[in-house]
């Protein structure tokens, strides 16, 4: 039998892991802790006070989630403390693996440490500027991708990337999600969801859109972050009515009976979005999905059986939601059993953890 590990997760510090609200990383982070703290491995969490996922210690170096303290998202520090913190710990011989979910800010420190660093690269890995060689954040992985174990969290995401990592450093593994939280609703009712963070990538006005041109109720649900509230006020609160209503963020104990009694989860985003926790959690209800050909949607929702992978069109997006009804809520809930259940996830981590040690 392998001999059990020592693993370090690093969180991001902005709300506790798992999240009580909005949180797909720290809902992913959760699980990967659980399930390998189940399997016998000793982990240690860095992650903000308040978190509660299984692990042997819990270690936090500042006192709030960084939200809580209204500390920018642009600014680095506390989780770069985290990272020299989880670092220093390494060097010391505590830990058999690093893996780190804190994106371009691991690459300042994980050639500081003889113990294999692994990073999941949650977000895309694409240029934001037109000029390559002035985005920082692109050369940065440019000029480190030659020693930085990478893991994509879709196909899609890997190929989207604008630069190239060696064969035996890069890989793909899917998000999961807990089965036991998402219960399976053979029939659905009248009405169609979207739930997502408030924003236009998300394709909130275009579910609207659809539902206006359908008469079809709609329950909105998701963070309206601060950022965003001038968005929400000037393009969706306008829409709302009897038949389109914002229900608000919710927890994940909420989850199932939102997605469950819908007659589909329409998801026509307007960017290329890496997974979408979105979706195989309406899938683990039997509730099917309609998205827009975008990101790793194709790899996500099985066309014509799990759901409608559609172009980005809303006259396509209206056909399918008229055709919704052939859709067998079975099928839907199996391919995530299948493909994303939190089991699967974990034990492709745990493969990956060994192999990179082995080497």
């Amino acid at each position: 039998m392998p001999k059990k590990l020592r693993i370090a997760q690093i969180a991001p510090l902005w709300i506790s892991i798992p999240p009580q609200k909005y949180g797909g990383i720290e809902r992913i982070i959760a699980l990967l802790c659980d399930g390998l703290t189940d399997m016998g491995h000793e982990v240690t969490l860095f992650a903000s006070p308040g978190s509660t996922a299984k692990a042997e210690k819990i270690i936090s170096v500042f006192d709030k989630p960084l939200l809580d303290a209204k500390i920018p998202w642009s600014d680095p520090v506390w989780n770069l403390r985290n990272l020299s913190r989880a670092i220093e710990m390494a060097n010391n011989g505590e830990f058999d693996i690093v893996h780190s979910h804190l994106d371009l800010w691991t690459l300042f420190f994980h050639n500081l440490t003889k113990t294999p660093v692994l990073h999941t690269m949650h977000n895309p890995l694409y240029r934001t500027n037109a000029d390559a060689n002035k985005d920082d954040r692109l050369r940065l992985f440019s000029e480190e991708a030659f020693r930085t174990n990478i893991i994509f969290i879709s196909q899609s995401a890997k190929d989207q990337a604008m630069l190239n990592f060696p064969e035996d450093k890069a890989r793909i593994i899917y998000n999961g999600t807990d089965l036991s939280h998402f219960k399976f609703n053979p029939k659905s009712g009248d009405h169609f969801v979207w739930i997502a963070r408030m924003n236009k990538h998300k394709g909130v006005e275009n579910a609207i859109a659809a539902v206006e041109k359908t008469g079809d109720k709609l329950l909105l649900a998701g963070r309206i972050d601060p950022t965003q509230k001038e968005y929400y006020e000037t393009y969706i609160k306008p829409h709302l009515n009897d038949k389109i209503q914002y229900v608000g963020e919710l927890t994940e104990e909420q989850l199932s009976d939102f997605y469950g009694p819908a007659k589909a989860c329409l998801y026509p985003i307007e960017w290329e979005e890496p997974f979408g926790l979105v979706v195989t959690e309406s899938m683990a209800c039997g509730t099917p999905v309609i998205a827009y050909r975008r990101g790793s949607m194709p790899e996500l929702i099985e066309n014509g059986k799990s759901g409608f992978v559609i172009d980005s069109n809303l006259d396509l997006l209206v056909d399918a939601m008229k055709k919704i009804d052939q859709i067998d809520r079975a099928q839907v809930r199996r391919q995530v059993e299948e493909k994303f259940s939190k089991e699967r996830m974990v034990k492709d981590y745990e493969k990956a953890y060994y192999e990179l040690i082995a080497r």
